[in-house]
Order: C-alpha cells, then sequence, then structure tokens
C-alpha cells in the first residue's frame, strides 16, 4: 500500500516507522521548505510493546521521503491524517481537493460531531481511527517515544465499510492488534474530557512530564476528569457503554493516584512518554482544555477544578490567539 503521512508531528512519524517496516511505501506531506529544515533522516529512540511486555528499544536513524505538493491525480491508497484537534478544520480544508482517490484515515482527538470535523472530505472515503502512542522531539531533534501494542478503530453505529476494512489489515500487517469501538463518538468524548482533565494540571505545573510521579496532582487531574463526566452526559453520551473509559475517574483516588504515579515515575514506558511532554508551550493541551471548558459553559455544566486552571490556559494568559 502506498501511504501519506500528513505532517511530520510524533504520531505520523511512529507509525510512518511502523507502517513502512510492514513493507508498505510511506512518504510525508509537510509544508513548503520544511524538508530541508527536518533533513533526510529521523533520529529515533523508540519503545515498542507490540512483541514484548516490556518493550524493545529501537534507536536507529530512519530514512524519510518528503514531498511538499500533493496534487490531486496522486497515487496514494492512503493518507493518515493524524494533527491536533484545533487544526483540523485547516488541515481538512487543504486536503479536501487533493484526497484524490484515496481513504482518509482521521487519527485522533476530536470534540465536535464527526461528520462535521471532516469539513468537505468525502464522508464515504474516511475511516476514524485513534493512535496508542506517545512521545516527543527533544531538543537534539530526536524523538523518544513509546509505540503500544494496540490501535484503536470505531464505526458510528454501522459495520466497517471496505475502505475501513482495509485500513484495519494494514495496521495488522504491521503488527498491531485492531480495538473496535462501535461507539466512536462517545470513546473520543470519553477521551478528550479524560485530556481535559489530565492536561488541566499538567498546563497548572508547567507541562505534563512534571505530573509524572507526583500523587497529589495527579488526584487532582483525575478528580478534575470526574467533574466533567455530566458534561459528557449532557452532550449525549451513554456512559454505560464506557463504563472502562471511565472507570478510573469513577474509582477511589486514595488508591488510582497512587498507582499512576508509579507508573509514570518507574514504568519505562510510561515514564518516557510523559517524560517527552516537557513543552510549557504546547498547544494542544491548551486547546483540549479551552473548548471543553466552553462547552461546559455554554451546556452549564460546573467544572470547578478545569475552572481553576483557566488562568494558565486562557488566551490571554498565553498570547495564543
Amino acid at each position: 500500500m502506498k501511504i501519506l503521512m500528513f505532517g511530520r508531528g510524533v504520531i505520523a512519524t511512529v507509525y510512518g516507522w511502523a507502517l513502512e517496516q510492514a513493507g508498505h511505501e510511506v512518504e510525508f506531506y509537510v509544508r513548503p521548505g520544511r524538508a530541508a529544515t527536518y533533513g533526510d533522516a529521523v533520529d529515533l529512540d523508540l519503545t515498542d510493546l507490540r512483541r514484548r511486555v516490556w518493550g524493545r528499544r529501537v534507536v536507529e536513524k530512519w530514512p524519510v521521503r518528503y514531498r511538499e505538493e500533493l496534487e490531486p491525480e496522486h497515487d496514494f491508497d492512503l493518507i493518515v491524517l493524524s494533527v491536533p484537534h484545533h487544526r483540523l478544520p485547516e488541515a481538512t480544508a487543504f486536503l479536501s481537493p487533493r484526497a484524490g482517490r484515496a481513504t482518509v484515515l482521521v487519527f485522533g482527538n476530536l470534540w465536535t460531531e464527526p461528520s462535521a470535523a471532516i469539513g468537505a472530505l468525502p464522508i464515504d472515503r474516511i475511516a476514524w481511527g485513534f493512535p496508542q502512542a506517545g512521545g516527543g522531539f527533544g531538543a537534539d531533534g530526536v524523538l523518544r517515544g513509546m509505540l503500544l501494542p494496540s490501535v484503536v478503530f470505531g464505526t458510528f453505529d454501522r459495520p466497517p465499510t471496505d475502505r475501513e476494512r482495509t485500513v484495519r489489515q494494514a495496521f495488522r500487517e504491521a503488527g498491531f492488534r485492531i480495538k473496535e469501538r462501535p461507539d466512536f463518538r462517545g470513546w473520543l468524548w470519553v477521551h478528550f474530557a479524560a485530556d481535559a482533565g489530565l492536561f488541566s494540571q499538567g498546563v497548572r505545573l508547567g507541562s505534563l512530564s512534571k505530573l509524572a510521579g507526583a500523587t497529589g496532582d495527579l488526584r487532582e487531574a483525575l478528580l478534575a476528569g470526574r467533574e466533567l463526566l455530566p458534561l459528557l452526559e449532557a452532550r449525549g453520551v451513554d456512559l454505560r457503554r464506557h463504563r472502562g473509559g471511565v472507570l478510573l475517574f469513577r474509582a477511589p483516588t486514595w488508591l488510582t493516584a497512587p498507582v499512576i504515579a508509579w507508573l509514570t515515575a518507574r514504568f519505562a514506558p510510561v515514564r518516557t512518554s510523559f517524560a517527552a511532554h516537557s513543552d510549557p508551550e504546547a498547544a494542544e493541551p491548551r486547546e483540549v482544555c479551552r473548548d471543553t471548558l466552553a462547552e461546559a459553559r455554554r451546556l452549564g455544566i460546573s467544572a470547578p477544578r478545569l475552572e481553576a486552571a483557566e488562568p494558565h490556559f486562557a488566551r490571554e494568559a498565553t498570547g495564543r490567539g
């Protein structure tokens, strides 16, 4: 399969590497001028958990191919679109006249209705998924991250289409287990709210990396997520269909917070992923918090911990437009 990764972010790079290792032909679309900046290889330092419980460390210089133009008559079979949720409108507007005959995998967070999130992209050419990887590029340019053995895919109360099944097969060939989420809209929104709870405390401390091992701050993050469960219900999410996703927030924090603190401080794959999120100026955590709080206010849902963190993610405080 010929695959185009949209952008060269962490998720696009990690999965692009895994898909190429499985024999697929992988290229990256980047903005004009970026290819020369990035260079012709990516330095990887990954913990790959697809085949071993404790993971396999991969340290290599991976040669990559870039393109800075995308014509509608291209021959890509799959375009993997994994961008921060607040960049999705810009990305879909660019891709809509250039998608060609490819299937577009929307691969990341959503907080709006999925059909609205894809803009003018043809919905019958869309596949929906969510990555199970994390990490970040260090100041030295090395991508340090973690790759979990599964990938989440979903539909909206219907069976997968032939296009979607083909995408799933490509990931299976790359050694991933497929986790199906029938109510994918609800699952995505639960995940988004969970991120908002976590990010609210990360931005308060300066970055997500500072939450690693911090039992008290992780407890506040769990409580912030718990306060957002009524927001999900107000949006029409049936939480009974997502018991596993909300269990962490409903469980006693005296039990869960120390366990998460231990994992983030001692379990190497998780520690690596948290440590990589050290950028105090990262936009996505702030955008997630802003959009979640705006929706809570629109629906009249109280979210005191998210509101208390607002000075740390408000646009006036960050200077971001």
